[in-house]
């Protein structure tokens, strides 16, 4: 044995870690070899022996012998593949010596080094990978980065975004752009093109584009065109892989089906906002003066500083900051008077929280209800970027459905049908983009509002609606929606129903094709799953090197199938199984000679096989004829096809020298493709490297050619070529190309082009083929374009554009030899039965392909087609034109619906070149996509037609270019049906629809025959009827084209629908047709007559019908045809007269009343509202009549109008339907101003509205908005007659229609520029005080504006105003004086001067005083209530009746629209007071109705006192509180029961609504008694138990305003009195207190449900009580359970306990909180309880079970303010407690003093409370306990202590001294002897609101253990109640002696410093006069902030303001 086996061998004793550094590297070697063979024998990870290998590997990769390394390494992989996620531990060294020495070694090494890092990252060491690689990249040797790169590559490839996280790569790149070296470079964008593949091209391209050089820009965009769709992973982690056995066996057991389902590995979709760094934009702002410019005067300032905020935050994630500032400002900016402003700061608040996201949440919230509000704005640029602010919103994530339900609620609810249905669209998009999971939790608080909005008034809230329940459904089914559907009518739920259904079938369509392509895209991922490492190269992305697929390796022809199932969905059903069979394997697997051998068998003779391997080239020879000779004589070849080929490529294999010998062996595999029955594509693929090469070679050419010919026939033509362009292209010999495409040329004449993929090969050409330098392969690639050119014609020239000049023009002469053949071009060679069924449909029928662009429609894309920015969307439109051009114009419609449908948005855009650029690219994808547009546009064509209502020529000419390139793609037959609708829309303009004609004509006129022309006839004719010349001259062509390729019979099928002018032209067109005659004729005499209806149908839609000049056309065309149609009226007159004067069958009136705006002001009419007054009246107004009134002779006009007038009592019902048409055609007079027309008006109006009246009729809102501001605006006419006229018809429709509601509309009569107009309506106002004076009450403010008229320089209007005043002055009397506002010292002198000539005239008539006859009425509603205030005609008329009802129905609207100048206070009542004492006398005394008019004014008055909190007006309001809540409390019931009876609930919720807001406001809450809250309280909880509630009208909305209501209550009011209120309530009801009695309970029944809701509340109440403890009077408190529980007994509470009896098991929880929460000071607060009765009061005993219990569960709450409880109290319950030291305790009571000191508001309290504890406890060196303060501090406490002592002396207290000087202001309280406050105690100090615990507690201290100087050593005894009871016993003989008169009023609540004494010693007279806070006695109230606990209420006793108990 030889020393080194020796060594060997004696090495392998060795530990590991000794062999593996052994300094022999051979016994390193040999011990890595070893080390791979233990690990690849370990199959448990958790094996002990790979923890011991881990370590040594970080030596061993560094290794520095080659050899060994690479063992090494191998050795490490064989590890890796071993161990679990454990081992990556190690992987940071390990991977650092693996960067740091195998990166520059042999490419071997660094094969093995990626293959290493691969399976780190498959351990889950990503983090460890890429910190590596990080340092890898900065390595100065550029050899060592590329690999670096590459190894990022392929984990990203391999493993996908979701395990490499590709933020971190993003960040390594951009230095890399940079790098000197250019593989470098290269590598760098082939991982940015990979990133690209996973992450998509927009993050890449935002965050990584800046950081580039622009040429490196170009060079990335021109590679990223290659980069389409989203990649998968191949490979998974260790983790997932062992997760794969169960899912595998699991799919088995399951089936086929199963895989579909299985969870594929597709990749997640990468957020960007992940991806990219937060930008802080704070600062900026701050800089860029922000916050000047918003508040600036200048509207355009505004604007530039939220443009600002804007292009800040559109940065893609913003760093989170304090942005509450900001929000507030776009608050308010988003209610800017200026849109743009308003615009701007909502597209602000969209970018923000797009970069916010959840940090945005809290502040969209506050922004949610203003936005929704905003949506009440028509414009579209507001409407626009609200929605887009609200979707992003929420697709941030800021808001989520279940936060904003009731700001949802709130919106669907607004007065502004837009707001709702504009709400409602985005809850719908919200629903979809949410996931099931959220809908399934929130949907139930969304149907409800949702069902609600199904009966709105308004169709688009209701489609809204229908739309979200259709969204819900679709995601949680219909079960939620059940019973929802059972409340709705037959017709709405038929139509959810079918919505719904229509939803769930798209759902399951799409899941199933879901289904399908899962199932498809899983055989590839199979094929890719090998453990194999192949190398990847980043660089081979690039477009030299490779095509960069979007997803792993998926096979050709799976696709190609899917392609074939859609087309064949209808007829290749019994086909459909073929794409589940997997595809056949084309890749041949290595094979040696000898396998091949074995496999052949007998089939060959061995000798055969022999001699082909010979050297000598003739045994060769005669063994491959031999060989062809047995070949030929097998019988069947079938099953060793692939084994001959195989043979036959290895020996004598592609490498023969000798040609005889090839050409035997081609010959041999031609025999064999040609005999087979089929032939595997994998032998096409072995013998074509080989073949190619035979066909360079001149002395082989023909033997390889005729063999590719027969392999084309055997797999098809398209095979063969797909692998020949990779073979020609990267092979050396450039014979072999054009030689290559010479074949190609020959096939493509043979087999045509049916089986070829003509994009490939069309990019071959190009790409390869003419862009050879050999000019044989340039002539070669000619030929065959040319060859080309001859089967698909000459759209491939569209493919070429780009190629060089020269060429083109040598491709032009190639195709003149090759012209196009189309279907004659015959095939001269088929392929085999087998394929063609597949292949011929891989280019289908269609010749050239098309391209699919679905990949490059992102949803990216589609969103910035609607992007706010006009450039963003204009860049969004050109690259659609991109794309389109890079498809060659030439696409397929997958994807196209969504891009048609962002397009169509565009067509509406406000930018003009925008919607002209839409329309050029909607012709564009019409013309590339062929004649499947028709099915993928859905309907936009109409869209389309809709721009030529545009007035610009430029985009009229553009629209008929889109509809040209349209027709190119379809039929016309398919364009007819939004042709006619296009023809017949109103809003086409005469300009618009005269070029359509012209267009059609044009088109028309290319055509012999067109049957479908038929239906344009229709349009074309109503347009001879238009009043545009040009439309009719268009019309008229257009119908004569129609009538030529249109059959005869279709004509006459629809002739009897046409009428008019254009009769004349067919029959004069079907004049030689003698059949034609009799119609006509029939036709001509009655034209209008039974047609009417049809006419009337389209006359909107014509615009103009027969208008003004519509029947002179008629007339003039009659003239011109003859005299036999001169009598054409006269027939129609006498035709029409059996028919109704007014036709209402088809009136809609609401809708028209809809469309009406509703102004005070009067404006005149503009031109489209004169059309469509017109095309109303032609529709309902039989002919003779419409034509008189529309007549421009006034005469006819007078006919018309006598026609009327003498149908009137007849025709009143249709009238009063079409009343709104009329008013519009009398406005229109009124413009006019013809006299004798007017008066012919004036006359008819009084007889209209007297009918009016005589059928009970009252104007609608609309129809008033209609006349009355006309009527108004017109009353100033300059004839006297006229004025007269129209002024006593003003006061007839005063009278009809109700003066408040008229009273507006006369106010704005006093702003027109015509002083005669404003003189008769200030008259007009006059009158309407005089004799509707209670109706207008609400609205006298106004009379300021009738004041202002005094100071006019006309001297008639100044007399008509000081008349009007005067009469004002004689109904309201000097209250006049509070309405006509602020007057100068000669308008006052002149009204004097008016007024007392008033009273003169009164005193004349007997007529009484000025305002006596008001105030007598008001009298008597408050005296006598409504039965004798009814008896006053003017009450009845104001009050009873229908016009009231009216009135208050209608004026809503009014109110909110009038004009905030003009009326700026105005009320809507009939009889509404004008006081609050009054409005309180009307809601005491009067009927429900009547006090609804007294709430209003309250609601008013609150509003205004809210709104200035610290005025005097609130001051007042709280003083009334208690009186309000009083009158309103009894209210309940009376409008309850009335509402009972069947009447409107309307007065039940104005009284739940004023004590809403009376309740919402804290101030007036607590001001409320007890006793007042007492009724309240059980009122309502009474009424939420009545079972009539919910039959009510709107009974569930009562219910629910009840339970918020009640909420309030228990929020606002004194707590104190919550708590009394509703511990007495527990008690059960009187009977008589129930409002009725349901016959199936009992009333104990009833009172347990009562007592139910009692405890409720106090439950709330409960739950709140550890931070609201100082607002509540414990004392008051515990007196209520005290008396509840005596009241009981201890047997009832035995009873009940054991029965778990709630209202007793509450009054227990509430008394154990307290006990909790204050611990044994809780006996402090036992003022008020008799604890010396005997037997001993039952509180006691719980209070002490309640100690007991809490203090053994240590769950005592602190009450001293370090957290300490009570020194004595706790010391007595628990003797031995050693929890807290008294000494400790102490400590921290003084920290708190201290604090008090150190604060200039209590420091004066701080030092009174230090002086009492240096009084308690004199052995106490206060001073000790400041060493660490300053002496400032120290003498300024020695001073304060010294003070005190003297004012004590004095008597003085800290509420009578004035403030102490204010502590130094250095203190240096940081001692740790001193603990801090609690922050309950720190608050409740900062507040004002709590006492000081400590005081307390030493206060109490002093009178229970009667001040024992020796605390500190002794505990206090449980004598502390024997100590209450003697100091309680004493005070109440001495209150009873000297107090003879006990007050009994309750006690209010002590945080309100009221009628608390400090001592009887201390006289000071009271500051109290208000009888409710009177102190009976000497002791005067102080501030309770000095004093708390026992001492104060001990002080009460003495003073007698406490009952004597």
């Amino acid at each position: 044995m030889s020393e080194e086996e020796k060594l060997l061998r004696d090495a392998k004793k060795l530990p590991w870690e000794d062999r593996l550094l052994h300094k022999n590297w051979k016994v390193r070697n040999e011990a890595n070899i070893d080390l791979i063979a233990v690990c690849d024998s370990i199959t448990d990870p958790k094996d002990p022996r790979l923890r011991d290998f881990g370590p040594l590997f970080k030596k061993t990769v560094a290794d520095s012998n080659m050899p060994v390394q690479e063992k090494a390494l191998d050795a490490l992989i064989a590890y890796l593949r071993a161990a679990d996620a454990d081992a990556a531990r190690y992987g940071k060294e390990i991977c650092d010596a693996i960067v740091a020495k195998c990166l520059t070694g042999r490419p071997k090494t660094v094969e093995k080094a990626q293959a290493a890092f691969m399976l780190w990252v498959e351990l889950e060491a990503v983090d460890v990978f890429l910190d590596v690689m990080e340092k890898a990249i900065k390595n100065k040797v550029a050899k060592a980065v590329v690999p670096a790169i590459d190894v990022m590559f392929q984990a990203l490839s391999e493993f996908g975004a979701k395990v490499v996280p590709p933020k971190r790569i993003l960040k390594m790149l951009p230095e890399l752009f940079d790098h000197q070296d250019q593989n470098v470079r290269a590598s760098s964008k082939g991982l940015t093109l990979e990133l690209c593949r996973w992450i998509g091209k927009d993050p890449v391209k935002s965050i990584l584009f800046e950081k580039m050089r622009d040429t490196m820009k170009k060079e990335l965009e021109a590679e990223l065109v290659n980069v389409t769709g989203t990649a998968k992973p191949s490979r998974k982690i260790r983790s997932e892989q062992d997760k794969e056995p169960e899912q595998g066996a699991i799919s088995e057991v399951v089936g086929p089906v199963a895989s579909a389902d299985s969870p594929t590995d597709a990749s997640q979709e990468i957020d960007e906002y992940e991806l990219v760094d937060p930008v802080d934009i704070l600062t900026p702002l701050e800089k860029s003066g922000f916050w000047d410019g918003v508040k600036a005067a200048k509207w355009s300032e505004r604007k530039e500083a939220v443009a600002e905020l804007t292009k800040l935050a559109s940065t893609k994630r913003i760093a989170p900051g304090d942005f509450t500032e900001v929000c507030r400002i776009l608050k308010k900016l988003i209610t800017d008077v200026n849109i743009a402003v308003a615009v701007e700061a909502i597209q602000a608040i969209g970018n923000l929280a797009s970069g916010l996201r959840l940090h945005f949440s809290g502040s969209s919230r506050f922004l949610l209800p203003v936005l929704l509000e905003k949506l009440k704005e028509k414009k579209p640029t507001s409407t626009e970027s609200l929605t887009q602010t609200l979707q992003a919103m929420h697709r941030a994530g800021c808001l989520n459905l279940a936060d904003i339900v009731e700001d949802i609620k709130n919106a669907a609810k607004n007065k502004v049908p837009l707001v709702r249905s504009s709400t409602l669209n985005w809850v719908t998009f919200c629903i979809e983009t949410c996931n099931k999971a959220v809908i399934l939790k929130v949907h139930k608080d969304y149907v409800p509002i949702l069902m609600e909005s199904l009966n709105d008034g308004t169709p688009e809230v209701r489609d809204a609606a229908f739309l979200a329940l259709a969204a819900i459904a679709k995601l949680v089914g219909m079960r939620p929606l059940e019973r929802s559907l059972e409340k709705l009518d037959d017709v709405r739920r038929k139509k959810l129903s079918e919505m719904i259904m229509g939803s769930e079938v798209g759902i399951s369509a799409a899941s199933s094709s879901v289904a399908v392509q899962t199932a498809g895209g899983i055989v590839p991922s199979l094929e890719t799953s090998e453990d194999a490492f192949v190398r990847k190269s980043a660089a081979s992305m690039l477009s030299g090197k490779r095509p960069v697929q979007a997803a792993p390796n998926i096979k050709k022809g799976g696709t190609v199938k899917c392609g074939v199932n859609k087309k064949s969905d209808g007829t290749g059903q019994l086909k459909s199984s073929k794409p589940v069979e997997p595809p056949e394997d084309v890749e041949p697997a290595e094979m040696s000679l000898e396998e091949i051998e074995s496999r052949l068998g007998s089939l060959l003779q061995a000798e055969t096989v022999s001699q082909l391997r010979s050297t000598i080239w003739k045994e060769r020879l005669e063994a491959i004829s031999s060989l062809k000779q047995q070949v030929e004589g097998l019988p069947e070849l079938g099953q060793s096809v692939e084994i001959l080929i195989r043979l036959l490529c290895a020996v004598p294999g592609w490498n023969e020298k000798n040609v005889q010998v090839q050409q035997q062996v081609i010959e041999v595999i031609t025999y064999i493709a040609s005999s087979a029955t089929k032939f595997p594509k994998k032998c096409v693929v072995l013998c074509l490297s080989g073949i190619s090469e035979r066909v360079a070679d001149i002395k082989t050419r023909a033997h390889a050619m005729k063999c590719l010919t027969t392999f084309s026939e055997a797999v098809g033509p398209g095979f063969v070529f797909d692998r020949l362009y990779k073979i020609t292209k990267e092979h050396k010999n450039p014979k072999v190309l054009s030689e290559g495409l010479l074949w190609m040329v020959s096939a493509v004449e043979d087999f045509g082009v049916s089986h070829l993929k003509l994009k490939d090969l069309i990019d071959f050409c190009k790409e390869t083929g003419l862009q050879s330098s050999a000019a044989a392969t340039r002539n070669a690639t000619i030929k065959l374009l040319g060859v080309v050119h001859r089967f698909v014609g000459p759209d491939i020239k569209g493919f070429l554009a780009d190629v060089k000049p020269a060429l083109l023009s040598a491709l032009d002469t190639e195709y003149e030899k090759n012209p196009f053949e189309g279907v004659s071009a015959i095939p001269k060679r088929t392929v085999k039965e087998s394929e063609s069924n597949s292949s011929v449909t891989v280019s289908g029928l269609d010749g050239l392909p098309r391209e699919d662009i679905s990949g490059k429609i992102t949803p990216t894309l589609l969103k910035s087609l609607e992007s706010p920015d006009w450039k963003v969307r204009l860049e969004s439109i050109e690259a659609v034109n991109k794309i389109l051009e890079e498809a060659n114009k030439r696409i397929q419609p997958a994807g196209t619906v969504e891009l048609f449908g962002a397009l169509r948005g565009r067509l509406c855009d406000s930018n003009k070149n925008l919607v002209m650029a839409s329309l050029t690219t909607i012709g564009s994808i019409a013309s590339a996509m062929g004649p499947a547009v028709e099915k993928s546009s859905k309907g936009i064509l109409s869209d389309v037609m809709k721009c030529l209502g545009d007035n610009k020529k430029h985009m009229r000419e553009c629209t008929l270019m889109t509809l040209d390139s349209w027709l190119g793609a379809v039929h016309l037959d398919k364009m007819v049906p939004y042709i006619t609708a296009a023809l017949m829309d109103t809003k086409i303009g005469a300009e618009g629809r005269k070029d359509l004609f012209d267009w059609l004509s044009r088109k028309l006129t290319g055509l012999s025959d067109f049957s479908d022309g038929v239906h344009l006839l229709k349009p074309a004719c109503s347009a001879m009827t238009d009043k545009s010349s040009d439309v009719r001259k268009a019309a008229e062509a257009c119908i004569n084209e129609i009538l030529r390729v249109t059959g005869q019979e279709a004509i006459e099928k629809v002739l009897r629908d046409i009428h008019g002018p254009a009769l004349a032209i067919i029959h004069e067109r079907l004049k030689p047709h003698r059949s034609f005659q009799e119609p006509f004729e029939s036709a001509k005499v009655m034209p209008m007559g039974p047609t009417l209806k049809s006419s009337s149908r389209v006359g909107k839609s014509t615009s103009n019908g027969v208008m003004k000049h519509g029947n002179k056309a008629l007339s003039s065309r009659a003239m011109t045809k003859g005299s036999r149609t001169e009598p054409v009226i006269p027939v129609q007159d006498i035709a029409v007269q059996s028919q109704a004067l007014l036709n209402v069958k088809d009136s809609n009136k609401e809708d028209r009343e809809r469309m009406v705006v509703r102004r005070f002001k009067f404006e005149e009419p503009r031109l489209e509202q004169i059309q469509d007054l017109e095309n109303d009246m032609m529709r309902h107004f039989r002919e003779d009549l419409h034509r008189r009134l529309l007549s421009t002779d006034f005469k006819k006009q007078v006919d018309g109008l006598e026609m009327l007038q003498k149908a009137l009592p007849s025709v009143a019902k249709e009238i009063i339907e079409v009343l709104d048409i009329l008013l519009r055609w009398f406005v229109l007079q009124f413009c006019k101003s013809n006299t004798t027309c007017l008066l012919k008006v004036l006359e008819f109006l009084p007889k209209l509205f007297d009918t009016l009246k005589d059928e009970a009729y009252s104007l609608s809102e609309s129809e008033a908005a209609i006349f009355l501001p006309c009527l108004a605006e017109k009353s100033g006419h300059n004839i006297e007659k006229l004025r007269e006229k129209m002024r006593e018809l003003t006061k007839q429709i005063v009278n009809l229609y109700s003066a408040s509601k008229c009273f507006p509309y006369i106010l704005e009569g006093l702003r027109s520029k015509n002083n005669r107009t404003r003189i008769e309506c200030v008259d007009l106002i006059g009158f309407i005080i005089d004799h509707h004076g209670a109706e207008i009450s609400g609205q006298l403010k106004s009379l300021q504006v009738v004041a202002s008229l005094t100071a006019e320089r006309d001297g008639e209007i100044r007399k008509a105003a000081l008349n009007t005043l005067a009469m004002g002055y004689k109904i309201l009397g000097d209250d006049i004086w509070r309405y006509v506002g602020k007057l100068t010292d000669a308008q006052k002198s002149m009204l004097d001067d008016r007024f007392k000539w008033k009273v003169r005239e009164m005193e004349k008539k007997n007529e009484g005083r000025p305002g006596e006859a008001r105030a007598h009425l008001r009298r008597s509603v408050m005296e006598n209530g409504p039965d004798v205030a009814e008896q006053s005609g003017e009450v009845l008329r104001s009050v009873s009746g229908p016009i009231l009802t009216n009135s208050r129905k209608n004026y809503g609207h009014t109110e909110l629209l009038m004009d905030q100048h003009l009326v700026p206070h105005a009320l809507a009542s009939a009889n509404g007071p004008t006081e609050w004492n009054e409005a309180l006398d009307i809601i005491s005394f009067g009927s429900p109705e009547q006090s609804v008019e007294g709430m209003k004014v309250v609601c008013h008055e609150l509003a205004q006192a809210t709104s200035d909190p610290d005025g005097s007006g609130m001051e007042e309001l709280v003083k009334d509180a208690d009186r309000l809540v009083s009158c309103l409390a009894n209210k309940v019931a009376t409008t309850f029961d009335f509402s009972l009876t069947g009447a409107s609930s309307r007065s039940c919720k104005y009284v739940l609504n004023t004590l809403m807001q009376t309740f919402q406001n804290k101030r007036l809450a607590h001001a409320v008694k007890e006793s007042t809250l007492d009724g309240l309280i059980t009122e309502l909880l009474l009424w939420l138990l009545d079972e009539r509630v919910p039959h009510m009208d709107d009974g569930s909305q009562l219910l629910k305003a009840l339970n918020v209501l009640m909420l309030k209550i228990l929020d606002n009011a004194d707590r104190t009195s919550s708590f009394v209120v509703l511990i007495n309530l527990l008690c059960p009801l009187d009977p008589s207190r129930w409002p009725s009695r349901a016959s199936n309970e009992s009333f104990a029944v009833r009172n347990q449900k009562f007592s139910d809701l009692v405890v409720k509340c106090l439950i709330k109440l409960t739950k709140v009580l550890q931070s609201t403890i100082y607002d509540v009077d414990l004392d008051r408190v515990l007196q209520s359970i005290h008396l509840y529980l005596q009241n009981l007994g201890m047997e009832e509470i035995r009873r009940r306990a054991g029965a778990d009896d709630k209202p007793l098991r509450m009054v227990k929880t509430v008394l154990h909180e307290l006990v909790k929460l204050r611990g044994a000071a809780i006996k402090g607060h036992l003022s008020m309880v008799p604890i010396d009765m005997k037997p001993q009061p039952i509180i006691l005993a719980y209070i002490d079970l309640n100690l007991e219990t809490l203090a053994a569960a240590r769950m005592l709450t602190s009450s001293g303010p370090g957290g300490q409880t009570h020194w004595g109290d706790s010391a007595a319950n628990n003797p031995s407690s050693g929890t807290h030291s008294a000494d400790s305790q102490l400590k921290q009571e003084l920290a708190a003093i201290f604090k008090k000191i150190g604060d200039k508001q209590t420091c004066t309290i701080g030092l009174y409370e230090l002086y009492r504890i240096t009084q308690l406890y004199p052995k106490v060196d206060i001073f000790s306990q400041l060493q660490n303060a300053s002496e400032a501090f120290r003498t300024y406490i020695r001073d304060g202590l010294s003070q005190m002592e003297k004012n004590a002396a004095a008597g003085r207290t800290p509420s009578s001294l004035p403030m102490s000087t204010p502590p130094p202001a250095s203190l240096t309280i940081s001692s740790p002897e001193f603990a801090p406050l609690s922050p309950l105690h720190a608050n409740a100090l900062s507040d004002g609101k709590a006492l000081n615990n400590s005081l307390s507690d030493q206060r109490n201290e002093r009178f229970v253990t009667g001040e024992r100087a020796d605390l500190m050593e002794n505990a206090v005894t449980s004598g502390t109640l024997d100590a209450i009871r003697e100091r309680m016993r004493s005070m109440q003989l001495a209150a009873a002696a000297g107090n003879p008169d006990i007050g009994s009023k309750p006690l209010m609540s002590m945080n309100d410093n009221l009628n608390h004494g400090l001592s009887s010693q201390i006289p000071r007279a009271s500051d109290h006069t208000g009888s409710d806070n009177a102190v009976q006695s000497g002791v005067h109230p102080m501030d309770e902030k000095a004093l708390s606990g026992l001492q104060a209420r001990m002080e009460r006793l003495k003073s007698g303001t406490i009952e004597h108990l």
